[in-house]
């Protein structure tokens, strides 16, 4: 069986699917891994390292492409001739963006592709290996403090000089989620005062052992969780009042960190333009939900923009800035997914009764079978 790495395409994406270290853990399982020249490159690893590892290069990603039962990739792939060059019954694992409408899941399932989207692998014990959002918003919310560290014309930590002493900075962290906390962390690990804050109450406890405040903010917060862990989207008068109570904290802020995201939905707004103009400036906001529009009225997709006297950094896919150890990451997440899926024996083994399978199935047998993404996709 052919496991198949082709080169990502996606603009601005420099991760790739797999690692030399990790193919060589497929070739141990008895599978043949075969990566387009040059995927590795931009995050890091060279040809070279696939050769020693014992996978096998090709130039030619259509024969890359369509002689693989098992096609893995940061983002799926969309684009026509890659679609093309695919057979029926191949399976392709990735990022799929699957409750966003779009052309590309619709032309997968006509071609007969089974699709499974890392995106929708339910956060369960037994998944946490392969759980590829989670190990990717580690990365984002670390990379999110190193940016506005980079930014602020401030330092993080208190210092205490013949010269005089320097308070920390004040970094307020929304959504205290993996990214959030891993913003958290890395915020305090630099020296800074931290506070967040989530709607639900339940992430408090992570919050304090980070050594963060968790700011108290008199909302209805019942019902605030999904059963997948996920804050659920509120109510346009609960988002009001919530902006209402942010803002003299996030006023008092050096640094706004926001991570909200709710699963198939715009991102909400919590950080409006009046909430901004009442920054000092030479504050930064850094924006993780700027590719779903924002958590920040004033968020410029794919930009680094100023506003009100304020740095407001809406830079996407931020795990792509730090390709080796996102990839890193990234395929040792589906290398555990492939196990599921392939026996030790090398031969695919596709469990639909597998709780795991059956969360991230999302094309199959030329159709879309995953009734959220049906719904989704508009069919």
């Amino acid at each position: 069986m052919i496991v198949a790495v082709p080169k990502e395409h996606y603009p601005q994406e420099t991760r790739v699917a797999l690692t030399p270290a990790a193919a060589a853990s497929l070739l141990k399982q008895k599978l043949e891994v075969v990566v387009e020249t040059g995927a590795g490159a931009d995050a890091g690893f060279p040809d070279a390292e696939y050769q020693k590892s014992g996978a096998r290069l090709s130039a030619d990603r259509s024969a890359v492409l369509s002689s693989a039962q098992i096609v893995l990739q940061v983002r799926v792939s969309g684009d026509d001739a890659d679609i093309q060059n695919l057979k029926s019954g191949q399976i392709v694992i990735g990022h799929a963006d699957p409750l966003t409408p779009g052309p590309a899941l619709p032309a997968l399932a006509q071609a007969g592709a089974t699709v499974l989207a890392v995106e929708l692998i339910p956060r369960i014990t037994r998944a946490q290996a392969m759980d590829a959002l989670s190990s990717q918003a580690n990365l984002a919310g670390y990379s999110a403090v190193i940016l506005a560290a980079g930014h602020l014309p401030r330092i993080f930590p208190m210092l205490m000089t013949a010269a005089g002493t320097i308070k920390p900075a004040r970094v307020f962290v929304i959504g205290a989620g993996v990214a959030g906390l891993q913003a958290i962390a890395t915020a305090r690990r630099l020296g800074a005062v931290v506070h967040a804050f989530d709607v639900r109450p339940a992430v408090k406890e992570q919050v304090l052992s980070l050594g963060a405040k968790f700011v108290e903010l008199p909302l209805e917060t019942k019902d605030a969780e999904d059963k997948g862990g996920y804050a659920k989207q509120q109510s346009a008068e609960q988002l009001r009042k919530q902006q209402e109570l942010m803002g003299n904290v996030v006023a008092e802020s050096d640094v706004v960190i926001t991570t909200a995201l709710i699963p198939g939905q715009k991102a909400p707004l919590l950080v409006t333009a009046d909430m901004v103009r009442r920054m000092e400036p030479g504050s930064v906001i850094v924006d993780l939900a700027a590719e779903k529009g924002g958590n920040c009225e004033l968020t410029v997709p794919d930009q680094i923009a100023q506003r009100e006297g304020v740095t407001v950094i809406g830079l996407a896919n931020l795990p792509a800035t730090v390709p080796y150890h996102a990839s890193q990451m990234y395929a040792n997440n589906l290398v555990k997914l492939v196990q599921l899926i392939v026996n030790k024996e090398g031969i695919l083994a596709l469990d639909m009764a597998d709780e795991i399978v059956a969360g991230a199935l999302v094309c199959k047998g030329g159709e879309i079978v995953n009734p959220r993404v049906r719904q989704a996709q508009g069919g």
